[in-house]
């Protein structure tokens, strides 16, 4: 691949992730992910943002260097916008390449510069308003948007292009091919990223959501032409839209989200799953749409995704030794350290000689502010008085989710 000119001196250089390696050491991304760095090139050279050496991504990117016969040795400034390794992990050797680099990131930054990487010379600690004039027209400004989704990170903005470059803000899962704006997507790439954005979102950025909020306020005043970030596509037709998904994203964490049911169940023996249809049944006789997800099958990075677009959660599981099905305790407990808060909630599932599920249930779900409908729990396996009240407390749930969503379809 070729650097891809953004703007006059402004080019976006990138590699993908496709080794089959977890996000964050976690998070599935069977389609990979981009890594994306920029380059700013006036009288002097800036480069925003790096790489680690991940499925051979430095070399991809020195070999992008060199198609816009750009030498690492040349570079004069090295802007971190944020630390995470994605980002960073390349810069002792960076270093070593071009120590003549000067190092800008935020004062937090610096302190992880350090500690991640014991460099503490050459480090220009910047805080928001700050600026860096390149010549020739390009000048860079700095505005710190903490928590979204580090505490050190920020924003680069280059005010004669309009150019934000955001670094994890308005990211996404994916890797990048030949297209990379966002007007030389078809349709379906369009979709795919829409799908990834939300899933990164709800992965990664999801419990920092009043941060986001409060840097989209910030922001507001720049007049932004072109959204640039770390991972995903870049947006230079309509950088309104990955904004404002954002915004829509953010929103969710208050509870109420879109007019839509997250289904998640599991079952031992088939007795749960019996009455899987049934819940299903309810659900679209009410007319609401509805993610289904099988636990242990289904990775709970697409669980995440789905719970934190919908307003309504149906969870269906056995009682095991006590408590509840340990693979819904385990996303059940990353709901929580990912904010899944405020939703309207039913629960059914089977028992054998005794239950206590909804005793743990209540103890892991105590701070998430769920509303929760009647459950529908039984011994052994099921009887149709058992399949007509999960259908029924269903279509009360699909009616509640209609009511109170915030979005509706």
């Amino acid at each position: 691949m070729h650097a891809r000119q953004i703007a006059e001196g402004i080019y976006r250089i990138g590699a993908n992730i496709t080794n089959g390696d977890l996000f964050e050491g976690m998070w599935p991304i069977p389609e990979g992910v981009s890594l994306n760095s920029y380059v700013v090139w006036g009288e002097k050279v800036a480069l925003i943002d790096l790489v680690r050496d991940w499925d051979e991504a430095p070399s991809r990117m020195r070999e992008q260097l060199d198609s816009i016969h750009l030498p690492v040795q040349q570079i004069d400034y090295l802007i971190l916008n944020h630390l995470e390794p994605d980002h960073t992990g390349w810069l002792r050797t960076f270093r070593d390449l071009c120590p003549r680099a000067e190092i800008v990131t935020t004062p937090k930054g610096a302190n992880l510069v350090k500690s991640f990487y014991k460099i503490t010379d050459r480090v220009r600690a910047v805080k928001s308003g700050d600026t860096l004039d390149l010549g020739k027209g390009k000048k860079l400004v700095f505005e710190e948007i903490p928590n979204v989704h580090w505490p050190e990170t920020m924003v680069t903005y280059e005010p004669s292009s309009g150019v934000l470059f955001s670094c994890d803000a308005f990211g996404s899962y994916g890797s990048v091919g030949a297209e990379v704006f966002d007007d030389e997507l078809s349709s379906a790439q369009h979709e795919f990223y829409e799908r990834e954005s939300l899933r990164y979102y709800a992965n990664i950025v999801a419990s920092f959501s009043v941060f986001v909020e409060r840097a989209v306020q910030k922001l507001s005043g720049l007049s932004v032409n072109v959204i640039a970030p770390s991972h995903g596509i870049v947006w230079r037709k309509n950088p309104r839209q990955i904004i404002d998904r954002y915004v829509r994203y953010a929103s969710y964490a208050e509870g109420p989200a879109e007019a839509e049911v997250t289904l998640i169940w599991g079952s031992m023996y088939g007795n749960t799953e019996k009455l899987v249809q049934a819940a299903l049944s309810g659900l679209k006789e009410e007319g609401v749409p509805v993610q289904v997800h099988q636990i242990p099958q289904t990775h709970v990075s697409y669980i995440l995704a789905s719970a934190w677009k919908s307003t309504g959660l149906v969870l269906g599981m056995p009682t095991y030794e006590y408590r509840m099905f340990p693979p819904m305790a385990h996303v059940l407990d990353d709901l929580g350290r990912k904010k899944v808060f405020g939703k309207k909630v039913f629960r059914f599932g089977s028992y054998g000689w005794s239950g206590g599920a909804a005793k743990e249930l209540g103890e892991i779900t105590a701070k998430y502010k769920w509303e929760f409908l009647d459950p529908v729990e039984f011994e052994g396996a099921p009887s149709d008085k058992e399949y007509e009240g999960v259908k029924q407390r269903c279509k009360e749930l699909a009616v509640l989710v209609k009511k109170t969503a915030r979005y509706s379809r």
